[in-house]
């Protein structure tokens, strides 16, 4: 093989590459709440994306509070939710939208927010989000809590949500403690329900 066929097969090479690489690495798009306040705004953390689900996992909850009562707002949702989710009795399935399914799908792609070796949550712990908003939690009470919780390996969603269940009104103002809670009342849990037959029924409901 002469020198300029080899650089043309080389290049195509490269190219193929690229391509197909690129396709491996689109990331999520699809924002619904890109004119929304930000929310955890940390170096090195996925923002866009944090913000996205937060909004979306918000949603959620409050549509599911407004199905028995239409003039409950966002404050009582967290109130009901927060109930809810330290005691395990959340019904996901009736829940989750579609659209926090698909957020959910780009967040698993986040591999630092994650730990497969964490016994209590799929949450990272030690990763770079949980830093994030261990230093930015805006009650004092509650930002003690939960670094005492973490420097001695004993944070678990309803270890740090039952003294939040007296304060679930911080989660309207203070965005980082509403990214924990939607992070590690939510989203992990999800890792655990089975949404196929689920998600067909919502999206025929949808078309």
């Amino acid at each position: 093989m002469n020198t300029k066929n080899h650089l043309k097969l080389t290049f195509i090479a490269i190219l193929l590459t690229l391509t197909f690489g690129c396709k491996k690495q689109q990331t999520f798009t699809n924002f619904n709440y890109a004119d929304q306040p930000d929310t955890v705004t940390c170096e090195g953390v996925n923002s866009k994306l944090l913000k996205e689900a937060l909004y979306s996992f918000e949603d959620d909850i409050l549509k599911f509070a407004q199905k028995n009562n239409p003039k409950t707002n966002l404050t009582q949702a967290y109130n009901q939710f927060l109930r809810l989710a330290v005691y395990n009795r959340i019904n996901f399935q009736e829940m989750v939208s579609l659209h926090t399914l698909e957020v959910f799908e780009a967040l698993k792609k986040e591999n630092d927010l994650w730990d497969p070796n964490n016994k209590v949550s799929h949450l990272n712990y030690k990763g770079k989000v949980v830093d994030c908003i261990s230093n930015n939690i805006q009650d004092n009470q509650l930002k003690t809590t939960f670094n005492a919780l973490l420097s001695t390996n004993s944070l678990s969603p309803r270890l740090f949500c039952t003294p939040v269940m007296q304060k679930y009104r911080n989660a309207l103002s203070d965005k980082y403690l509403a990214t924990y809670l939607a992070l590690d009342l939510y989203y992990t849990k999800l890792f655990n329900v089975d949404f196929s037959e689920d998600k067909e029924q919502k999206e025929e409901t949808t078309k």
